[in-house]
C-alpha cells in the first residue's frame, strides 16, 4: 500500500494485491464480474474504496487496484458490512491458496515502487524553493549523474 495526495490535498491510499483464479475458472470468473451485484457494488462503494480495478492474466493471475483514505477502515467496513458475505462465499471458490480468508481480506498486498505523480510533485516542489533551477533541483532531489541522460557528445 502506497500513500499519496489528491489534488485537494488529502492523503489517498492506493492498494494493489494478487491473486491466482483457478485456471479452469477463468471464463466463470470473467462472467462473473461482467455484472457483479448491485448490492455488492454499493458495499465497496460505502466503504470507501474506489478507482477499484481487477486485471486478469490467461494464466489465472489476478491483479486488483484501489484507493481508499484509510484502507483498514474500508477493510473493516466490508468485513462487518452483511451485503459481502454472501459474494465473498461465491467467489472463494474461484481462488487458488486463499487458506480459508476472504479474498477481499486475504489477498497478498503489492508494495509500490514507483508513482509518477508522487515523484513529478517532488520534482514541481523542489523546482518551486530552489532559485538556481530545474537542474539544480535534481541533483539537489538526490538523481544521481549516472540517471539522468547524458548531455555531452560521445564525440571528440
Amino acid at each position: 500500500m502506497s500513500t499519496g495526495s489528491t489534488s485537494r490535498g488529502t492523503a489517498v491510499q492506493r492498494v494493489c494485491f494478487q491473486l491466482q483464479v483457478a485456471p479452469d475458472r477463468l471464463d466463470e470468473y470473467r462472467e462473473r464480474h461482467a455484472a457483479v451485484w448491485p448490492d455488492m457494488l454499493r458495499a465497496i462503494e460505502a466503504s470507501g474504496r474506489r478507482n477499484y480495478s481487477l486485471f486478469l492474466r490467461d494464466d489465472g493471475l489476478l491483479i486488483g487496484y484501489y484507493e481508499t483514505d484509510d484502507d483498514d477502515a474500508a477493510q473493516a467496513a466490508l468485513e462487518a458490512d452483511p451485503r459481502t458475505a454472501p459474494w465473498e462465499a461465491e467467489m472463494a471458490e474461484f481462488f487458488v491458496s486463499l487458506d480459508g480468508s476472504r479474498a477481499d481480506q486475504g489477498a497478498p498486498r503489492l508494495i509500490e515502487v514507483f508513482h509518477l505523480e508522487d515523484q513529478l510533485a517532488a520534482l514541481d516542489a523542489d523546482a518551486a524553493s530552489d532559485p538556481a533551477g530545474p537542474a539544480a533541483s535534481d541533483t539537489a532531489a538526490g538523481t544521481p549523474d549516472h540517471h539522468r541522460p547524458s548531455t555531452e557528445s560521445s564525440h571528440s
